[in-house]
């Protein structure tokens, strides 16, 4: 089992039930960050003093309050922390149930494991802690299965939600290439984000523009 494991999460009562199930799994050293640098402060001083962690629990959503911050969100913490520390093992630990975001954390930060904070979350987070250790796949609450094998999201990836993102913003297809272009984010001719675009109308069967926004915000996909 895991012997050194760090809970990223700015509410008390969380902290509380993932440190009882840690316990429970006979994991000697358990520490806390509520703010996601702090977090990634932890992590790298214990790199550096060559007893590293070997998991991070973290939230999704962290409030903002006097501190200022340079990471603001658990993805943006994960994404940091597996690029200094790709070996790392990161569970999330939250009420996020957008299928697309949940995808997102997955396909592109390779999280090892998501859990659903709600009724079943000690079975949840104890299943998920063991099989993160045992490098299980499916790592993620069985109540959100169903919702990621749902094909309504499934083809849908990152540049999709830029660029309708970026629609929702009041952005024309002109203007979107030249932001594209300042971000790093490819295709971004006018040509390729007006094929985009109308395939994704035809995706969701949207008939124009808003009717597309609607439907992405309906689906929890911005």
């Amino acid at each position: 089992m895991f012997t050194k494991v760090l809970i990223a999460d700015d509410i008390d009562f969380n902290d509380v039930g993932a440190a009882q199930i840690l316990k429970e799994l006979d994991v000697p050293e358990i520490q806390y960050a509520k703010y996601c640098d702090e977090a990634l402060l932890k992590i790298k001083k214990a790199h550096i003093d060559g007893t590293p962690f070997e998991l991070l629990i973290s939230d999704l959503s962290f409030k903002e309050d006097h501190q200022v911050n340079k990471l603001n969100s658990g993805e943006e913490l994960i994404a940091a922390v597996k690029q200094l520390f790709p070996n790392i093992k990161i569970i999330v630990f939250s009420i996020e149930n957008r299928a697309h975001r949940i995808k997102l954390l997955f396909d592109e930060l390779n999280i090892d494991g998501y859990v659903l904070k709600g009724r079943n979350t000690i079975y949840d987070l104890k299943r998920a802690i063991q099989k993160a250790y045992n490098n299980e796949p499916e790592n993620i609450s069985p109540e959100l299965l169903n919702l990621l094998q749902d094909k309504t999201t499934s083809e849908i990836d990152n540049y999709d939600v830029q660029l309708i993102r970026h629609l929702s913003l009041g952005l024309s297809q002109e203007k979107m290439e030249t932001v594209l272009k300042q971000e790093g984010i490819s295709p971004n001719s006018i040509s390729s984000i007006e094929k985009r675009v109308n395939k994704l109308k035809i995706y969701f069967k949207a008939n124009n523009t808003v009717h597309l926004i609607a439907i992405a915000k309906d689906l929890g996909i911005i």
